[in-house]
């Protein structure tokens, strides 16, 4: 069954929300907190739940190492705490029904009710315009680990109205002259920290890759290529 409430219950969909959420409220000058009548108390303890979040969830993704049955409980704990919190101060109903609410608002904090209710459950019909920021770094052994963002910063997530990234790539002393190159490969990430096994056989070689902010069911709303990021594999 699909996850229609406003805060995500599933842990994945949950770390997106937190993080986007987090980091729109801080964003502004004024912030997008104070346009919306989020009080300096509310906006500090939300930042506090992302704060306590990042650590364990980086634990919990590694299911073959650190997640434990305690950094699970922890996990659990502060989803419902932020459930709680959220309901107790009305955070979301107050997004809602500021006068200065956006499109944007709605869609960043999941609201589907509302004066924008109508617009905000039409189908999308303009590709994305959000350009992806990727940051790479080396493991060795031909694999690199890569983090996407949006413009908004933060820690790596998945830009909130796409659901996945699309990354198009080739191995070799000649860069593509585009993303829909000749002999490019591709492939698609629901998350935005990715690891890209190429393989010790391309160690010593260049990897020269492109990103986008990608939707699974309308791959023809995709956000633009970023520019090409060329780097040596080791």
């Amino acid at each position: 069954m699909p996850d229609r409430s406003r805060i995500p219950r599933t842990i994945e969909r949950f770390s997106n929300y937190l993080s986007n959420t987090n980091s729109y409220l801080l964003a502004g000058n004024p912030s997008n907190a104070a346009r919306l009548g989020i009080l300096p108390a509310e906006v500090t303890k939300w930042s506090a739940f992302a704060g306590q979040w990042s650590p364990l969830y980086s634990k919990y993704t590694d299911a073959k190492g650190s997640r434990t049955t305690a950094i699970k409980d922890q996990i659990w704990s502060i989803m419902g705490n932020c459930v709680k919190f959220d309901r107790k101060n009305h955070i979301l109903d107050r997004i809602s029904a500021s006068p200065q609410v956006t499109i944007t608002d709605m869609e960043t904090f999941n609201i589907k009710k509302g004066a924008l209710q109508k617009t905000n459950h039409s189908k999308r019909r303009t590709p994305l315009e959000e350009p992806l920021f990727a940051s790479i770094r080396q493991i060795g052994g031909g694999n690199v680990a890569i983090k996407c963002r949006s413009s908004k910063g933060g820690r790596a997530a998945v830009f909130t109205g796409a659901d996945s990234i699309q990354f198009a790539y080739l191995v070799g002393d000649t860069a593509p002259a585009s993303a829909d190159a000749e002999g490019i490969r591709s492939g698609i990430s629901t998350k935005a920290s990715i690891i890209l096994t190429l393989g010790s056989a391309c160690s010593h070689m260049y990897l020269h890759i492109y990103f986008r902010w990608y939707l699974t069911k309308h791959p023809d709303l995709a956000g633009p290529w970023n520019s090409m990021q060329t780097i040596f594999i080791l």
